[in-house]
């Protein structure tokens, strides 16, 4: 398995295939401690990468936003309806 630091050169695809395979390991419960705790701490490393781009990319959608209508904050959240 790779070393955490090693994420910040994955793309967002990249790293939630990995995610989603570290999850699957997790759940069937036949990894011992020291091996759950190794993947474990690669997912959190992968889960915070992930956030951060998702948090970038807001932050660039927001720009473009704030360029192309002059300041606006829109609400990403879906509307009931």
């Amino acid at each position: 398995m790779s070393d955490e630091a090693d994420v910040s050169g994955m793309t967002f695809e990249e790293s939630m295939r990995e995610l989603e395979d570290l999850v699957k390991k997790l759940e069937s419960g036949e990894l011992d401690l020291d091996e759950s705790l190794k993947v474990y701490g690669r997912a959190v490393a992968l889960r915070e990468h992930c956030r951060t781009i998702l948090d970038e990319s807001e932050r660039k959608v927001q720009e473009i936003m704030e360029t192309s209508a002059g300041p606006k904050k829109e609400d990403f959240k879906e509307t009931d309806g």
